[in-house]
């Protein structure tokens, strides 16, 4: 019995070395890799010892096994627990340094400093009844409050801006703590307004602006978002007595003088104009040419003719040019802002002269006057001026006959106005026709001896023949003989006297 209890006893134990040797390997691994190996070492050794004499003493060997492996189940977790909390703390430490700090946001978005005063461009994200939202490029978007808007009257900022919009804003102020920008559009607008007058006053530039009212002394205009000043002296090339006319109208004007300090911005027309009529003036100087027909604008009328602008230069159009007929006065025939068709007659540059002509480009009524007019027709007329040595008398527009002192009644006339009066309708007889010179000779006492005829044929077909009728017509042919070579020696001072006339 001894030696049988024995064996048992030594069998039991080799099985609780052969378990020791198994629960000890991952104690020891573990002990290495996350906690202190004394204390694990220290603690292991103790406990085995009271399980292997309550194993030898009180139970058999299956129960000594169980319990074992109950005790080593037991003791892995709470070591894994430990090692979890550890690697926890770990992670937490990992996390906190791999948040980058403030200064490292900006440098990996690449924010640009934004300062007071900065002009930049911003991206609409959200319109509000109060303000709209830009994007800026910066840690938050700006602020652009309604005041700083530029909005008209009764304008709300939704009939203005839209999302995604691309604007111009003005930095106002950047809050350092967390990056609120506050902004204005308003402001970014006239940054660049002035900028760009300030490079058109530099390069002489010609702008366009719309006039938005007349003021005392001159107009308003709207340059660029800004407040311009025209005064009336600039306004034209010469006087303007009513400037409302340009108010809602869009003119080209010069910068002439800037003063950004005191808001000031003079502009003028009149420069432009002078400009414009300067190159006007050379081109139409190279391209005229006598005998040109060009158009024109009546610019002006006085009792002598009428001035015509042929484009930056004017041009005289004479009175006695206007027509074939005669004219009163040159308002009869042209009016003012009138365009016409003028021919060119004369061009003197040195004098700065041109003449013009308007009958020219109408038909010529003596092309064909001595098919209508032969000597001895006896015709109808009207005086229509009179002068020292006879009265003109016209038989058609553009086509007057002279009646000269000598044929205006049978006996000595020493002033035709004691004959006959201007406007008078007469009835001549057409001595002599020369189209190549213009001249009719008319004979207003010839002309009453065939009336006189006339009369006698009635009479005497009626039986009521006189001695005046049997003897005036002898009496008549006996002075016309006798008066033949004074005719002669007054056709020349006729011809004479009409050529003086026609000089002036």
């Amino acid at each position: 019995m001894l030696y049988e209890e024995k064996d048992k006893n030594q069998g039991a134990d080799e099985e609780k070395d052969e378990l020791q040797e198994q629960e000890e390997e991952p104690t020891e691994e573990m002990d290495v890799e996350e906690t202190d190996e004394d204390e694990i070492v220290g603690d292991e050794p103790e406990a085995e010892d009271v399980d292997e004499e309550e194993c030898v003493e009180d139970v058999d060997e299956e129960e000594c096994v169980e319990d074992e492996e109950i005790a080593a189940e037991d003791e892995g977790p709470e070591e894994s627990g430990a090692d979890e909390d550890e690697g926890e703390e770990e992670e937490d430490k990992d996390e906190q340094e791999s948040i980058p700090s403030m200064e490292e946001t900006e440098a990996a978005l690449d924010f640009e400093p934004l300062e007071p005063g900065d002009v930049v461009e911003g991206t609409v994200v959200q319109v509000n009844e109060d303000n709209v939202l830009v994007d800026v490029r910066y840690k938050s978007d700006g602020v652009i409050p309604l005041s700083e808007l530029r909005l008209k009257p009764g304008e709300k900022p939704q009939d203005i801006f839209s999302v995604g919009e691309e604007l111009p804003v003005y930095i106002l102020s950047v809050d350092g703590r967390d990056g609120a920008v506050l902004a204005s559009y308003r402001r970014a607008l006239d940054e660049i307004a002035w900028d760009r007058l300030y490079l058109a006053h530099e390069e002489k530039e010609t702008i366009e602006a719309p006039v938005v009212e007349e003021v005392k002394g001159g107009l308003v205009l709207d340059v660029f978002g800004l407040r311009g000043f025209m005064p009336a002296s600039h306004v034209d090339r010469g006087f303007v007595s009513d400037l409302s006319v340009y108010v809602g109208e869009k003119v080209n004007a010069r910068v002439i003088e800037l003063d950004r300090n005191k808001n000031r911005i003079i502009l003028s027309r009149k420069i432009v104009l002078e400009e414009e009529h300067q190159e006007q003036q050379q081109e139409t100087w190279s391209s005229l040419e006598e005998g040109q027909v060009r158009e024109g604008v009546v610019k002006g009328i006085t009792d002598f003719g009428a001035f015509v602008d042929l484009g930056g230069v004017d041009g005289l159009l004479h009175v006695s040019q206007m027509s074939w007929g005669r004219v009163d006065h040159p308002s009869d025939v042209v009016s003012e802002g009138q365009e016409i068709e003028v021919k060119v007659l004369r061009v003197d540059p040195e004098e700065d002269k041109i003449s013009l002509g308007l009958k020219q480009l109408q038909p010529d009524p003596w092309e064909n006057v001595d098919e209508k007019y032969s000597p001895a027709d006896v015709i109808k007329g009207r005086i229509m001026r009179i002068a020292p040595f006879g009265a003109f008398v016209e038989l058609e527009p553009g086509v007057e006959g002279l009646v000269h002192i000598s044929e205006l009644a049978d006996y000595h006339v020493a002033e035709p106005s004691e004959v006959v009066s201007e406007g008078e309708d007469v009835t001549v007889k057409v001595l002599r026709v020369d189209p190549d010179d213009r001249r009719i000779s008319l004979s207003l006492k010839e002309a009453r001896r065939e009336d006189q005829k006339t009369k006698t044929k009635s009479s005497r077909r009626a039986g009521s023949l006189t001695l005046g009728d049997v003897f005036g017509d002898l009496l008549t042919e006996t002075r016309d003989r006798l008066s033949d070579e004074e005719q002669d020696a007054e056709d020349e001072e006729l011809e004479q006297d009409e050529g003086e006339e026609e000089d002036k």
